[in-house]
This record gives structure tokens, sequence and C-alpha cells, in this order.
């Protein structure tokens, strides 16, 4: 990776510091100095630098290779700031969270087969997956492994547990859990769950600065409940008829219940959690109904974690406790489009 510059390493700060992705398939884009880092939720130093996990793609949303810091401008609370592109090999440990709710039933059949998809794209070559499900309260599944057919047994173990929905806690869940593994590895959150928070005793505000203060990347895969149901794996009929057994029984929801209007009309005015806390680490959220959709998109997560950049710069001096938002434009290239983090907060 180069020779770390003077002045800049003791430790590397507690700004979400986020290790990068490649411009080609398996390899990353990471950031200088981090076996410097202390396997701890804020990394405290007098030397700061913040890194700013980037994808950039094409107007036909095509990922663009190739680019560098003379290429990339990094603005912080609209002020360029200079910055380089280091690059580096590092492994991935990942967190799949899974809600499990009654409403979920749809989406677990769908999951059955997935586990590989989760070893071998998204974690990759080296990389470590850890399972957690959560409806009324997160249930660790599976910890940190590299075999896929473990992850394979565990998805196909999914069963619906209850009928909440504790998302931020499970947010909480997986950053500790990410927190216990080696520094120099990179951390991932996926989660496949509805939008919005149910039933957590974690408030928004504070999970969502803790994923801006941690070394964390978040992609959610978001469903409707409502909808996904009618794309569930059909009962069937059990008779000893041989004509008649086996044959598809039509799904039925039956009349709405008007007592569960108000809860959701309650439920819908929550923050939309999947939205603020990737755009807050610089990933990201994709829809699914269909299990070929779900697939897709776990395909595409894979696709961008690898081929993401990370710029990294010093902030200068300010107070504490004040937020900078930052973006990133490609220079010279307005057609292309650039998608980085929120921002970060300075510590003391």
């Amino acid at each position: 990776m180069g020779q770390e510059a003077p002045g800049v390493v003791e430790e590397i700060v507690g700004f979400e510091v986020q290790l990068g992705f490649a411009n080609g398939p398996m390899r990353f884009i990471a950031a200088i100095l981090l076996t410097a880092c202390p396997a701890s939720a804020q990394f405290k130093s007098t030397a700061t630098l913040v890194l700013a996990p980037t994808a950039v793609v094409d107007a036909k949303g095509q990922y663009v290779d190739g680019l560098g810091a003379k290429d990339l401008v990094l603005y912080d609370n609209n002020v360029p700031q200079p910055i380089q592109v280091d690059e580096a090999i590092y492994p991935i440990s990942l967190v799949v969270a899974v809600q499990t709710s009654r409403n979920a039933q749809a989406v677990l059949d769908k999951l059955g087969g997935s586990g590989i998809l989760f070893s071998e794209l998204l974690a990759g070559e080296a990389g470590e997956t850890a399972i957690i499900s959560f409806s009324d309260q997160v249930n660790p599944l599976q910890e940190f492994t590299t075999d896929p057919d473990v992850l394979e047994k565990t998805m196909r173990r999914l069963r619906v547990e209850g009928v909440g929905a504790v998302t931020l806690d499970a947010v909480m869940e997986a950053l500790n859990l990410l927190e216990q593994r080696k520094p120099e590895r990179r951390r991932v959150i996926l989660l496949i769950a509805e939008k919005r928070d149910r039933s957590s005793k974690r408030k928004f505000s504070g999970v969502l600065r803790e994923v801006q203060r941690r070394n964390v990347l978040i992609y959610w895969l978001t469903y409707s409940p409502t909808l996904t149901a009618y794309t569930a794996r059909p009962k069937t009929v059990k008779s000893q008829d041989p004509s008649k057994d086996g044959e598809p029984i039509p799904y039925d929801p039956g009349p709405p219940n008007l007592l569960n209007i108000i809860p959701e009309l309650a439920h819908q005015s929550k923050p939309d959690a999947a939205q603020e806390l990737t755009k807050a680490t610089g990933g990201r959220t994709a829809g699914f109904l269909r299990k070929d959709a779900l697939e897709e998109a776990i395909q595409a997560v894979a696709a961008e974690i690898h081929r993401q950049y990370i710029l990294s710069f010093q902030p200068r001096p300010s107070a504490p406790g004040q937020f900078h938002s930052i973006r990133v434009a490609v220079r010279g290239r307005p057609e292309l489009q650039a998608r980085t983090r929120a921002g970060y907060w300075p510590l003391p």
C-alpha cells in the first residue's frame, strides 16, 4: 500500500472509516493505514483521516473503472479537498440480517437457496458471513463462517418467529458483531427486511449516529408484505383422491382487518430506515417481489461492493459535534454520477 504520510497515521479516526472496493472484480480499493485501526466503535486520533466509499456509474448505470485522484473531486461542506485513492486487498466480514415476522413468510421461502450467493458473491474470496434473524427479538443464527454449505443450511432453517420487527435493534446487533472482527477486515451489513422499523427499543436517531461513526457499509433489500404475499409458494390439497391430491389452493388473504389500519398508518409515519441508513454509509436499497428479483438484487449488491472507489482525505479542524456533509463529482464528466456516504462526524 505504500508508505504512510508522516503525521497522518498513529490511528485512523472514528469517522465511519469505510474500506474500499475495486476497479476490477474481487479486488478492493481501500484506504491507507487500515492496519493502524483499533478494533473499537470509535477510533480516536490526533491525526484524522476520512474515507468515502464511492460508486461511479454512467448514464446507463454501468460502473466506470480506471478513475484516479485527478479525476474525482470530493467536497466537504462544499469545499473541495485534496484526496488520494489507495489500493489494497482486504477480506470482507458480512452480517446478513433477515426479518422473520409473520408477514415475511413468502420472503423466507425465497431465501432457501441463497447461502452460496452470500458467501461466493458478496463476501467473496477469504470473506466470512454471519446470519441473524429478527422479529420480536434478535436471534443469532450462524456465527461467522466461510463454508457456503453451512450458510445454505442456515438459510433453509429460517422460520416465522413472531409478529414484530426490531429492525433497529438488529442493526445494532450486527454492528456489535462486526466490531469484534479483526480491524483489517471490511465490514458490511445486508438487511432483508421491510424498510421501516416496527418494534425496536432503540431510537432511530441513535442508530443513525452509530452507523455514521462505525466502520460499516449497509445495503438493504426491501419488500412489501402485502404484495410479496401473493408470490408465496401455493399451498396444495392433500387428498386420497389422486385427481385432487397436490392441486394448488388459490391464495385468499381474507377480508381486511379494520383494526390493523391505525397501527399500519402509524408504522408508515416512521422514518424510512432503509433509505437513511444506506445513504449514511454509502450503500443503497433495492426492492424485490419475486425470487429471481431477490437473487438479482443480491448479485447487484455484490457487483457494487467489488467495484467501488475509496477516497481518503484529511479534514481541516472544526468544531466537534458538527456534522459534515460530503459529495463526490467526476471532474469534467457531468454525465457520470458518483454516489458516496452522506458525511461524517468530527471527534474531539
